[in-house]
């Protein structure tokens, strides 16, 4: 026995021993005790703490599952306001009048528009509350980032002003109804049919076909043509001399007949009215003649008018004149050159007046 561990023991002098680096690259096995050292640390600490994690995440589920709850009650109380703002019919003005105003699918649009800003204003402060207050459940300072975004709203509201300003004039244009889809409008900048409304910009067709894009915060006044009703208005001149009495009559006999045929009688929402003498000249009287007629289409009825008062006038022997050519009528045998001016005695060159008013020549200059 003695032999045999003299010899075991000069195998292992004899074997070579690990170098430095060899030692220091191979990881420590760590032994059992250790693990369960580090196992027993670990569930000391959950159990520590997970009542505090427990009530975090029930704030957090809370608050997430009542502005969830918040969000639909508001959204769906919106909608049933503009449900009931579309099924409810303003009255207008004159009574009957004011029902055939009504525009059921301009009215549809509108509150389409309204409900959705609504929508989107409730549902930004609803979910941005709830975020804000998760942040605040986990213990994170919220001035710095309510600071930084204050800043940041400031900056970009001073940036962006023009576009603020156009929101909010669109907003309060859909709001107080000033204009809708298919109106004829004039906003000063541009005129023409409106064929979008949108809360930043409103696109118009003009009457040659071009579109404009027409900012809301641009727009000063807005003049529409299409609501309530429209004025057809045409000016008839004749002569000084005509019998008053049977211009009227006529007018009204084309006014009459007008007022009962097809489609003119839906178009005009009045009856034709000889208003009287609106000027009288030297050698003319102009006559007015008005209608009340449908929104938008006071110039169709115009011309119209104007195209029987041309025929009734020629059937009654009654001249539509315009003023200085009613004397040339009146007198063909006329001098056509009475008019004209003189010609200045300056413009013959043998006339005392010309060679008064020749300069002198120098001496010694022919003349």
């Amino acid at each position: 026995m003695s032999s045999v561990s003299s010899l075991s023991l000069l195998l292992a002098a004899a074997a070579p021993s690990p170098s430095p680096s060899e030692t220091s690259t191979t990881p420590a096995v760590p032994s059992l005790e250790d693990a369960q050292e580090s196992a027993t640390n670990a569930a000391s600490w959950v159990e520590e703490n997970w009542s505090t994690w427990l009530a975090i995440g029930l704030r957090v589920l809370l608050i997430v599952v009542i502005a969830a709850v918040l969000r639909v009650m508001v959204r769906r109380a919106i909608t049933k306001l503009i449900d009931r703002m579309n099924r409810s019919v303003p009255g207008g003005e004159g009574g009957t009048l004011g029902g055939l105003l009504v525009n059921v699918e301009r009215r549809r649009q509108r509150s389409q528009a309204i409900g959705s800003v609504l929508r989107s204003v409730a549902s930004f402060l609803i979910l941005g509350t709830a975020a804000l207050m998760v942040l605040a459940t986990f213990e994170i300072n919220l001035a710095p980032l309510l600071a930084s975004a204050g800043v940041a709203g400031v900056a970009i509201g001073f940036g962006a002003r023009n576009l603020v300003t156009d929101f909010l004039s669109g907003v309060f244009m859909i709001l107080e109804d000033q204009y809708g889809v298919g109106d004829t409008v004039d906003a000063g900048v541009a005129s023409g049919e409106v064929i979008e409304v949108g809360l930043r910009v409103t696109k118009l067709r003009g009457d040659n076909g071009e579109i404009w894009y027409v900012r809301n915060g641009e727009v000063k006044r807005i003049g529409n043509l299409s609501q309530g009703w429209a004025t057809a208005g045409v000016d008839v001149t004749v002569r000084y001399d005509e019998d008053l009495d049977k211009v009227r009559r006529t007018l009204t006999e084309v006014g009459e007949a007008m007022s009962k045929e097809d489609p003119w009688n839906e178009l005009l929402w009045g009856p034709i009215e000889v208003l009287g003498l609106d000027d009288v000249l030297l050698d003319s009287m102009v006559v007015r003649v008005s209608a009340k007629t449908m929104p938008g289409k006071a110039l169709t009825v115009e011309r119209e008018l104007r195209w029987r008062i041309k025929k009734a006038f020629d059937a009654a022997d009654i001249p539509i004149v315009g003023g200085g050519p009613a004397l040339a009528a009146d007198n063909p045998d006329a001098d056509p050159t009475a008019g004209v001016a003189a010609p200045s005695v300056y413009s013959s060159t043998t006339s005392p007046q010309s060679e008064r008013a020749t300069p002198i020549a120098p001496a010694g200059v022919p003349k």
